[in-house]
C-alpha cells in the first residue's frame, strides 16, 4: 500500500526543496500568525484572485474536508476548527495571490492535526522565492524537547556554535516562533511537526515573518553564556557555499542503499526509500526490479558471510510503498503478515473520483490497489465507513534470514518505514532500537486529493484509518524496545549505529 504523501515529503528533503509533514494552542496565536507574509516575500509575478473567490474556495475546502476526511475532528474539536475558519475568512478583505491563499488554506487544514490533511503549495512559492535571489534564515536547526538549537551555522557570524540553543529571533522567544511555524505544518503532534521543521524551519520562518535582510539572534552556549548577534539573511547560493565549508556531518543518503558486514560481524542493511528514487517516469517510480535485486544480493551476501545478527537502518527513511518494503520484510518474516490490523475507509465523492481518475489516467500509479478500492466503492455510498482488506504477505521460506534482526529508527523515520518498524515489532520479527518515531504507527492516511475550483489549489485528505498490527488505536509512533538517543549534532562516527552494533553483537542467535 502506497504512502505517497510521506514519500513525497521525503523526496523534498532529498532535492533541497525541503519539507512533510501543531502544538496545542496554535489556533489562538493572534494576528501575526494569521496574516500571510508581506508581498516582498513572494515572487514578483503571481496571479491574484478576488476576495470573494478566495472566500468561496476556503468555504469549499472546509466543507469538503468534513465530507472526505475519515474523521476531521479526531484531534481538534469542531468548535475550534469553526472559529479558525471564521477568523481566516474574515481576514480575506482583498485580492490574494495564489501563494497567500495557499498559506491561509493550509492554516485551516493543518489545524486538524493530521499529517495527510494539507495544502502543499508553500514549497513552490519558497522555491520561486529562492530562485529569485530571496534571502533566508542562515541556520539549519535541531529541535530537541521543544528547544531550538543550531545544527549548522551558515551565517556570516562564525562564533555562533553548533549545538547552541537559539533563545530568541528578532526579540521574539524561540518557543513563540516554534508555535507559530508549527501552525503551518500538518502533523498529529508537536514532536512530528518539529521533526519536519528541522528540515524546513527557514521556509516557515519566511512564511510567518516575511523576507528580512537580517536577523537578531540570541544564542545560549554550552557554558551557559548568551551571545547576541546580528546576522545577514543569505541567498540559496550563499547558504550552499557556507554548507560546503562545514565540518562533515552524518550522511545517510550516500550511498542511498547500503548492505555490508560491520567490523564486529553484524550485518548492516540500509534499504533506503521504499520507491525508486532514480525514476525518470511515473512507471519507473514503482518499478521494484532494481530494489528486489539489491535486497536479494544483500541477503545472499549475509548468508555467504555467515551473518547471524542484522541491523536494518530505517533512520531518515521517508517511506514509500509496501510493494517495496514487503520484498525486504519477506526475507525476515517467519509467518504470513499484514502491516495493519484494521484498515477502514470513509467513502466520499472526492475519494471515488480521485480513485477513478487514477485508474483512467495513470494505470501504473493505480495498480491493483486502486481497482480494489473501485470494487469497494461500487457497493458503498458516500458517508459509509467500510473495511478494506488485503491478503497476507507470505514469507520467503526458501531463503529466509534466520538470525536475530534489529531495526534502527529515529525521529525522521516516516510513513511506510514506520509501518515496517511496527510490523517487525508487533509480529516479533525483530527488536527495535533507537529513538521513537514522531510519525504515527496508527494513523489517518491513504491520502487522496481534490482541487478547488476558483484557485485551482490542490488539497489532500486522509480517507482511511489504518491501525498497526497489534491493534493499538492510539496516535503514537513506534517506541523502541531499547532506546538509543540521537546526539544533538550527528557526526560521521555515527554514535547511534555504534551503540546499535554493540547491542546486536551481544544479542541472542536463534537455533
Amino acid at each position: 500500500m502506497r504512502h505517497a504523501s510521506s514519500m513525497q515529503m521525503g523526496r523534498r528533503v532529498r532535492t533541497g526543496v525541503v519539507l512533510y509533514i501543531l502544538a496545542l494552542g496554535v489556533l489562538t496565536l493572534g494576528v501575526l500568525a494569521l496574516n500571510p507574509p508581506p508581498a516582498t516575500a513572494q515572487p514578483a509575478a503571481q496571479v491574484s484572485y478576488p476576495a470573494d473567490q478566495v472566500r468561496a474556495d476556503l468555504d469549499m475546502l472546509y466543507q469538503r474536508l468534513k465530507a472526505d476526511a475519515f474523521n476531521l475532528y479526531a484531534f481538534t474539536p469542531e468548535a475550534e476548527m469553526d472559529r479558525l475558519h471564521r477568523t481566516l475568512r474574515a481576514g480575506i478583505t482583498g485580492p490574494l495571490t495564489r501563494a497567500h491563499a495557499e498559506t491561509r488554506f493550509q492554516r485551516l487544514a493543518a489545524a486538524a492535526h493530521q499529517g495527510h490533511a494539507r495544502v502543499e503549495g508553500v514549497y513552490g512559492a519558497w522555491a520561486a522565492y529562492q530562485k529569485a535571489g530571496g534571502r533566508a534564515f542562515p541556520f539549519t536547526v535541531r529541535i530537541q524537547d521543544g528547544h531550538l538549537h543550531i545544527a549548522a551555522n551558515l551565517s556570516d557570524v562564525p562564533q555562533l556554535p553548533p549545538g547552541g540553543e537559539i533563545l530568541a529571533i528578532d526579540g521574539v522567544p524561540a518557543a513563540r516562533w516554534l508555535a507559530r511555524t508549527r501552525s503551518h505544518v500538518s502533523a498529529e503532534t508537536a514532536a512530528l511537526a518539529d521533526s519536519i521543521l528541522e528540515y524546513d524551519f527557514p521556509m516557515y520562518l519566511w512564511v510567518e515573518g516575511g523576507a528580512r535582510p537580517r536577523f537578531k539572534v540570541s544564542v545560549k552556549t554550552a557554558t551557559g553564556g548568551v551571545l547576541d548577534a546580528d546576522v545577514a539573511a543569505r541567498t540559496a547560493t550563499e547558504i550552499a557555499a557556507a554548507a560546503g565549508r562545514q565540518p562533515p556531518r552524518l550522511d545517510l543518503e550516500h550511498p542511498l542503499r547500503d548492505a555490508r558486514v560491520l567490523a564486529n560481524g553484524v550485518g548492516y542493511l540500509r534499504p533506503g526509500p521504499f520507491y525508486n528514487e532514480a525514476a525518470k517516469t511515473g512507471a519507473d517510480e514503482w518499478d521494484v526490479t532494481a530494489f528486489r535485486t539489491f535486497i536479494t544480493n544483500a541477503f545472499e551476501m549475509f548468508a555467504a558471510k555467515d551473518v547471524h545478527r542484522l541491523i536494518i537502518d530505517l533512520r531518515g527513511n521517508p517511506g514509500g510503498d509496501s510493494l517495496f518494503s514487503d520484498v525486504m520484510v519477506s526475507w525476515i518474516a517467519d509467518r504470513p503478515y499484514r502491516f495493519f490490523s484494521s484498515f477502514k475507509i470513509r467513502v466520499s465523492a472526492d475519494a471515488v473520483a480521485a480513485n477513478q481518475d487514477r485508474i483512467l489516467h495513470d494505470a501504473v500509479a493505480a495498480g491493483p490497489i486502486s481497482r480494489r478500492f473501485a470494487d469497494l466503492y461500487a457497493t458503498a455510498k458516500p458517508g459509509e465507513v467500510v473495511d478494506f482488506t488485503l491478503p497476507e504477505t507470505q514469507p520467503n521460506l526458501d531463503g529466509r534470514f534466520q538470525g536475530t534482526v534489529y531495526a534502527l529508527i529515529d525521529r525522521h523515520t516516516y510513513s511506510n518505514a514506520v509501518a515496517v518498524a511496527a510490523t517487525l515489532q508487533d509480529y516479533g520479527f525483530g527488536k527495535i532500537l533507537g529513538e521513537a518515531t514522531t510519525d504515527m504507527a496508527t494513523a489517518y492516511g491513504a491520502m487522496e486529493r481534490f482541487t478547488l475550483p476558483a484557485t485551482g489549489i490542490a488539497v489532500g485528505f486522509p480517507k482511511a484509518h489504518i491501525v498497526r498490527p497489534n491493534g493499538d488505536i492510539r496516535a503514537l509512533g513506534v517506541t523502541p524496545d531499547i532506546a538509543i538517543p540521537a546526539p544533538l549534532i550527528e557526526t560521521p562516527d555515527d554514535a547511534m549505529l555504534q551503540r546499535a552494533a554493540a547491542i546486536a553483537a551481544t544479542g541472542p542467535v536463534p537455533h
